[in-house]
């Protein structure tokens, strides 16, 4: 099976959340071809959450999990934290106070 690069997922990600009228931003551009993608959901309440995508061994399905979530600082500071070893990391804020972020959906697994 053949692989999408980071940068297409992206920007077919960002299409997707505009089309929905959800702001979101690219704030690290990561390596174009295999970086890895966080996502971070800004409630605009000052809470916030992590996703990162995750291999299941068990099933061999690709999920999205939970890596931080809380007041918005300590979010950040794990994406800081996350971004200071991974330097090709891609980091997009997702703004929603309805908590969607499209992750869920078909074709983002």
């Amino acid at each position: 099976m053949t692989r999408l690069t980071a940068e297409f997922w992206v920007s077919a990600y960002l299409a997707r959340l505009r089309l929905a009228d959800i702001p979101v931003f690219v704030v690290k551009k990561g390596d174009l071809t295999a970086g890895a993608v966080l996502i971070k959901l800004n409630t605009l309440d000052g809470k916030a959450q992590v996703f990162q995508r995750s291999f299941d061994l068990m099933t061999g399905e690709r999920a999205w999990i939970t890596l931080s979530e809380g007041d918005e600082a300590s979010v950040d500071q794990a994406l800081a934290k996350q971004r200071s070893f991974d330097p090709d990391l891609w980091v997009i804020e997702v703004e929603d106070k309805a908590e969607r972020h499209l992750l869920d959906e078909p074709g983002f697994a």
